[in-house]
């Protein structure tokens, strides 16, 4: 007789087809059977162990993929595929559709657009995710067996590290994943499968699929359900190797036969439990001598303790003994060396008072010899003074003849000077052809004409005129002057004053390579000043105001303030602005970083006559005070550097909205200022200053006490000769002012300083003269001093020589030290040789004890190893023993199924030959004694081949896991 086995059949429309999965799989749970086998898994990639991935699967016959999903012919198998946290995908060429995500609750959805790496055919659904603490739920689902396909990618922590994204994936509250970790498997950005989780639905037709971090959140990007096939139940039966029939047994003989096959395998639990034990007794023994080694080994490393203890003993006495005789050899010596400091003290001290006795003997007789002479030294510093004084008040007249001079010239050339300049033709009106209406024939003579149609020329007077070819070094060469006079205390103005383009900004401040007039002239200003210095004492102060819109604004301010600034009228024609920023400065370049910050603050705009014109009055203030180093005389004087904004015609400028109000706002600073020089110009009674804040501030020099200079800038083309004549008009006017004689600006409060001063001096004068009285008498008390000191010499080599015989006495004292120094050298040599002698012992007790150590300790480890490896191979026959105990277990329970089916099967035979008895009674007292027969072989063949159910066992055991697996579910 020999056995085989038939498989039930099963419905082909509950079958789906083989998805590819093994050709890329790399690790299956351990069952039993696995549905497929791993050909194609690369494990070299995964460097964790075995163990990990057993007990990341906790459901039989699942697997893990290490890539996306492939495109095949089975997308109708899929029952519902979720594109977790992403939209519905509907591809052309695959017949895979993805849902949208709508079955979840919980989780945030995440989405990237790197590439994935080994993505298969559907790379775009590892590109989105969900992620967190959340659940899916698949309801309304017929009853019946499913297949669940998850499927993950790290999209988020593409830089790891492992560790950071762990958690649990529960199936109807039964956990088929722990503590999965993607990055530790494949990294970032590549996908990981989890395929063939089977599953039962509950009655309901309920799926429930559960996400639990354990560090971190967890991450799911699809969902697939497949209806899973019925699982194949194989029957078995005993053939006949004769005829081939299948013998049937009565359930008293498969009872029997149970029973004795339970008796064997008891027996066999019984053998392996006593093995077991008596594996459990060896390994308790080898513990036990193991314990008894290392006691031995403890007591080895207190007997090797003591040693050392008593080793450190003796190096600690060896110690205190050198330090006793180091104490000693320092003691003497620093006895040694407080005596030698002592007499080096001494003999410093007897030195020093010799010579403080010739230096008092010296000075002493200095003093005698000096007292005749002191008259003739008191008369001859006074005719020095007096010299002095004398000298200092002729170089101060000369210096004011000087001044009286130079100032003098100034007013004779006029205290109101104009300068007229014309700038050359542009490249927009060479181009348009205009031509220059100026005549410059006469400009040496500071005459210039204008022609104003056909052969008419009008001529202007001013005290210089420029022609287009003049540079800048040219007109400062001119205006120079006026530096001079600012230093020497007096208020000056120079302002620049034209038509909108005609130069103006670039004659006041220039370019980098071509500096203009405010420049040159602080840059003359600190050259004279640092010529002075000997003289004079400067400071100077910059200050940089705007008038747009007759408000005055401050260009130095680092911040804008809501509170205006006014013009406050101070006594001694000086016109205060509280409140503005004065910027201290020393040099050239501090000037030309105020200079910047000013030029940057300024407002301008555009109109029709220039796309950058200057829509505000910019005006440079410069500040010195003086203090003349010889008299004490002091002065503050003003320096105003005014770059004008355009004036130019509304009707030509075609200004709108904010840039008409900025020109009307100019136009009527212009015309007070016009009316001021009218009445300048007539000496009227009454000057209007106060009519624009420009003329305002310009009041204290414009006045007749001050000196101005005019710019007037035009422009030499035809197009604008309206506006340059009106322009050398009101510069005629200008010239015609008559001022007063220039004033200087004393500072009084200076003077009262000084007036202090001088009575401060007469005071400390007389302390001199009362000082003069006292040293005549200290020269006196010196005399008295001398005379003590004589005596205190004599008393001095007195006990220097009882300091003497005290030496000499220390010196005996040094010698003896000297000899018991050597005695304690030669005690100290003795302590030295028999400390080596201590220490050699010492050395060798060391080896003994290291080489006594190093063999027991070699025979103790190779003790220990001995008995680690008989504990660990007793711990291996352990398992295997318990892991036979269990299969035998499992194999019990699977012969126990095995018979339960097998009497169910005898009962349906029994009611089927008892029906099929009714209707042929002779036949089936035939087939009765036949069946027997053949019970009788199979008993005689169950006791002579016991294997054969267990082979059965052993084939259905994987049923019989999954069986267990969806009962629980």
């Amino acid at each position: 007789m020999e056995e085989s086995g038939g498989n039930i059949p099963v419905n082909p429309e509950n079958l789906t087809l083989d998805l590819g999965y093994p050709e890329n799989c790399f690790w299956v749970k351990h069952s039993e059977k696995s549905p497929y086998p791993i050909s194609g898994g690369d494990m070299k990639t995964v460097d964790l162990p075995n163990d990990f991935f057993d007990s990341v699967l906790c459901v039989p016959d699942s697997r893990l993929v290490k890539s996306g999903l492939k495109a095949t012919n089975n997308g109708d198998y899929f029952l519902l595929f979720v594109n977790a946290g992403g939209e519905t995908i509907q591809s052309l060429h695959f017949p895979i559709t993805f849902k949208e995500d709508s079955f979840f609750e919980g989780g945030d959805v995440i989405q990237t657009n790197e590439f994935i790496i080994d993505g298969g055919d559907y790379s775009s659904l590892y590109q989105s995710a969900r992620f967190g603490n959340f659940s899916y739920k698949f309801s309304n689902l017929p009853f019946g067996e499913y297949y669940i396909d998850l499927h993950f990618a790290e999209i988020v922590n593409t830089n790891g590290p492992k560790g950071i994204r762990v958690f649990d994936v529960y199936v109807q509250d039964e956990k088929v994943l722990s503590e999965l970790d993607v990055y530790a498997i494949v990294g970032a950005n590549k996908p990981l499968q989890l395929v063939d989780i089977r599953v039962s639905t509950t009655d309901n037709g309920l799926i429930v699929i559960r996400f639990e971090g354990r560090s971190g959140s967890p991450i799911i990007s699809g969902i697939s359900l497949r209806k899973a096939p019925k699982l194949s139940v194989n029957s078995q039966a005993i053939i006949c190797n004769k005829c081939s029939s299948a013998l049937e047994s009565s359930p008293t003989q498969n009872r029997a036969r149970n029973a004795r096959f339970l008796t064997k395998y008891e027996k066999q639990v019984q053998e392996l439990t006593i093995q077991c034990k008596l594996l459990s007794d060896e390994c308790h023994e080898a513990w036990m001598s193991q314990k008894a080694t290392y006691d031995q080994l403890e007591e080895l490393r207190m007997e090797q303790n003591t040693k050392l203890f008593q080793k450190e003993n003796l190096e600690l006495t060896l110690e205190s003994q050198m330090e006793q005789l180091r104490n000693v050899t320092k003691m003497y010596e620093h006895h040694k060396r407080k005596w030698a400091a002592f007499m080096t003290d001494i003999e410093k001290k007897v030195k020093a008072m010799k010579e403080d006795h010739c230096q008092l003997f010296l000075e002493a007789r200095q003093c005698t010899s000096s007292i005749p002479n002191m008259n003739k030294m008191i008369t001859v510093v006074h005719t020095l003074v007096s010299q002095y004084d004398d000298l200092k008040s002729k170089y101060s007249e000369e210096m004011t003849k000087r001044k009286n001079l130079f100032n003098l010239l100034q007013e004779t050339k006029g205290n109101i000077r104009v300068f007229c300049r014309c700038r050359p033709l542009n490249k927009e009106e060479v181009l348009s052809g205009y031509q220059m209406v100026l005549d410059f024939e006469a400009a040496k003579d500071g005459d210039i004409g204008v022609i104003t149609g056909g052969s008419t020329k009008k001529s202007f007077k001013f005290d210089r005129v420029y022609t287009p070819k003049d540079d800048q070094s040219d007109v400062y060469g001119d205006a120079s002057p006026m530096v001079i006079s600012v230093l020497d205390g007096y208020n000056v103005c120079i302002f620049a004053y034209g038509q909108t383009g005609t130069g103006k900004t670039f004659t006041m401040e220039g370019t980098e390579q071509n500096r203009g007039v405010n420049y040159r002239t602080l840059e003359e200003l600190f050259k004279i000043a640092g010529e002075r210095k000997d003289e004079f004492e400067y400071n100077i102060s910059v200050s940089v105001l705007e008038v747009y819109n007759e408000q005055i604004r401050d260009l130095l301010a680092t911040s804008p303030s809501s509170k205006k600034l006014e013009v406050k009228q101070a006594g001694e024609g000086f016109h205060p602005v509280p409140g503005i920023v004065e910027a201290k400065v020393g040099n050239i370049n501090e000037v030309w970083n105020v200079l910047q910050v000013g030029k940057n603050a300024r407002s301008v705009g555009s109109n029709n006559i220039n796309e950058h014109s200057s829509r505000s009055h910019c005006m440079l203030c410069i500040m010195v005070r003086a203090v003349n180093l010889m008299n004490g005389d002091s002065t503050r004087s003003k320096l105003w550097l005014v770059d004008l904004a355009g004036s130019e015609r509304l009707a030509k400028t075609d200004a709108q909205g904010e840039r008409l109000k900025e020109a009307q706002n100019i136009n009527r600073s212009l015309s007070a200022l016009g009316d001021v020089i009218s009445a300048l110009a007539s000496k009227s009674s009454h000057i209007p200053y106060r009519n624009s804040k420009l003329t305002y501030l310009l009041q204290d020099s414009l006045g007749g006490d001050s000196k101005a200079l005019m710019f007037v800038q035009i422009s030499p083309t035809e197009n604008d000769l309206g506006e340059t004549l009106s322009s050398l008009n009101f510069a005629s006017r200008v010239r015609g002012i008559e001022l007063g004689p220039a004033r200087k600006q004393a500072d009084t409060s200076e003077i009262v300083k000084l007036k202090q001063t001088v009575d401060k001096l007469r005071q400390e004068c007389k302390a001199k003269e009362e000082s003069l009285r006292k040293l005549e008498e200290n020269i006196l008390g010196l005399e008295n001093k001398t005379k003590g000191k004589e005596q205190m010499s004599r008393t001095l080599q007195e006990k220097n020589k009882e300091l003497e015989e005290v030496l000499q006495s220390k010196v005996e004292l040094q010698n003896f030290s000297q000899k018991q120094l050597m005695q304690l050298s030669e005690k100290l040599k003795g302590r030295e040789e028999a400390c080596g002698a201590l220490q050699h012992k010492v050395k060798e007790l060391e080896n003994k004890l290291a080489d006594s150590q190093h063999s027991e300790s070699l025979v103790l480890q190779q003790k220990i190893r001995d008995l680690e490896t008989r504990l660990k191979e007793e711990e291996s026959l352990r398992l295997n023993a318990e892991q036979k105990v269990k299969e035998r277990q499992h194999s019990e329970r699977i012969l126990e199924q095995k018979v339960k089916d097998l009497e169910e099967m005898l009962r349906k035979e029994e009611e089927m030959r008892d029906i099929m008895a009714l209707n042929h009674t002779a036949d089936g007292a035939r087939v009765v004694s036949s069946l027997e027969r053949k019970a009788l072989s199979r008993e005689s063949t169950g006791e002579s081949d016991p294997e054969i159910l267990r082979s059965s066992c052993s084939i259905n055991r994987p049923m019989a896991v999954r069986d267990s697996i969806f009962q629980k579910s």
